[in-house]
């Protein structure tokens, strides 16, 4: 069987900003679950019909903030390494793939990039603006687990996964506020900031607010994430399928 091509989005390196970076976790964790990895760095806008024609699936990597301005916020002091380009062709890969319904896994800035794209709104700083909220972005090695996580019952990750609550890992300080239109929430930590997100009426969009792909070397306890974008990415939409944008 051909192994499906799964795009992963790249950013501007922090330490160099002329290079692009992406941990290789992602590309493992997609090689692992049998999909083909292809690197994705920002380009324009207009390219993306032409891009996604060419791949099965799609992963939404972590990385810097969203630009406030991109959901009409003014930014907050915190928010900082923001990614113009970036964020343009990211949120066009997100609309043109739920036009198309190509599978999406998105993940932590993922997360945050798939929810604005379809008209939400994001927390831009947890410590200040949830007091008493659990550390969103402790210390340590980026497998250790940093807080529990409970998947709702009825949801596609409550069946990926088969478990009503997991420990994550989590290194962020922004987080989903205002849900985008045609997504539901998913999953919740203890303070009920939302670690997960998907849209129902696709094939497979689904969104976790932690890093799934740092363990699959480690434990290995989010394969199942991987292999069902994998698996989802395996069949094709039907001939000429297009589902209206929600934007």
């Amino acid at each position: 069987m051909t192994r499906p091509l799964i795009g992963i989005t790249a950013g501007p390196s922090s330490a160099e900003p002329e290079r692009y970076a992406l941990r290789d976790d992602y590309v493992r964790a997609v090689e692992q679950a049998g999909g083909v990895p292809v690197v994705l760095a920002p380009g324009p806008a207009e390219n993306v019909p032409e891009v996604l024609a060419r791949l099965d699936g799609l992963v939404l990597s972590g990385g810097s903030d969203v630009d406030p301005g991109q959901y009409g916020a003014r930014p907050h002091p915190t928010v900082e390494d923001v990614a113009p380009e970036r964020d343009a062709f990211e949120l066009a890969l997100v609309r043109e793939a739920l036009r198309r319904d190509l599978p999406v896994l998105a993940i932590c800035r993922g997360q945050q990039v798939l929810n604005v794209a379809t008209g939400g709104t994001l927390v831009q700083d947890i410590p200040s603006e949830l007091p008493g909220a659990v550390d969103h972005d402790p210390d340590g090695e980026r497998w250790a687990h940093a807080h529990e996580v409970r998947i709702l019952p009825g949801t596609r990750l409550r069946e990926i996964l088969g478990r009503d609550r997991v420990a994550v890992n989590s290194f962020h300080h922004q987080a989903v506020a205002r849900l985008g239109e045609g997504l539901v929430a998913s999953a919740a930590s203890p303070d009920q900031v939302i670690e997960g997100v998907e849209a129902p009426d696709r094939r497979f969009v689904v969104g976790v607010q932690w890093h799934p792909e740092a363990f699959w070397d480690h434990g290995r306890e989010f394969d199942r994430l991987f292999g069902a974008l994998v698996q989802a990415s395996r069949v094709a939409a039907p001939e000429g399928t297009e589902v209206a944008s929600k934007r």
